[in-house]
């Protein structure tokens, strides 16, 4: 993770991570001198998240919301894995989240150079709510779990070209792995 940021980040980019978990990509592209969005889902993250940038006093915003396709309320279940497997889908405890989509915080914040996606199994649904986003063309970092084609086919009609991010020779991927980079053409 660190080195993708030291590859895709530059100061004074911006850089919107979603799925913060506890701000490893935002702190790290923080401090290259970049303004981050931090998007959180789980409350309890997200306020360690702004006690972490209070701390630390850098330039990142923390969003404590779940993105999705369409905006609403939903339910964010608790892993018994560890917080960092939180999902809008899955099994175990919950705790009610809002969520809204990528196209509904480009209209309330700068948008991103940088978009990197995490949220366990719900890439498909983040990407679908970000038309006007995937118009701006970010670079993508992606953890793709699911639905693979269906990512791959949405970020190839942007004008995308997947490649996976940690090999150090990249060639262009037919299919999304677990760690896309998307870079458009």
């Amino acid at each position: 993770m660190l080195s993708m940021v030291r590859e895709l980040v530059r100061p004074e980019m911006t850089v919107w991570d979603i799925g913060a978990n506890v701000g490893l990509f935002s702190f790290a592209a923080a401090a290259l001198g970049s303004r981050v969005l931090a998007v959180e889902a789980d409350t309890w993250l997200a306020h360690l998240l702004q006690r972490s940038v209070l701390l630390n006093k850098l330039p990142v915003t923390v969003l404590p919301a779940a993105i999705a396709d369409r905006p609403g309320v939903s339910s964010l279940h608790l892993s018994q894995e560890g917080r960092a497997s939180n999902s809008l889908m899955g099994k175990g405890p919950t705790q009610p989240v809002v969520t809204v989509t990528l196209d509904w915080i480009l209209d309330h914040f700068s948008a991103p150079q940088v978009l990197k996606i995490d949220v366990e199994g719900t890439e498909y649904a983040v990407l679908k709510g970000a038309s006007k986003l995937l118009e701006r063309r970010p670079i993508i970092l992606c953890e793709v779990t699911q639905s693979h084609d269906c990512i791959g086919r949405l970020l190839r009609d942007a004008g995308y070209t997947l490649y996976a991010a940690r090999e150090s020779e990249r060639h262009p991927l037919q299919r999304p792995s677990c760690d896309t980079l998307a870079l458009p053409i």
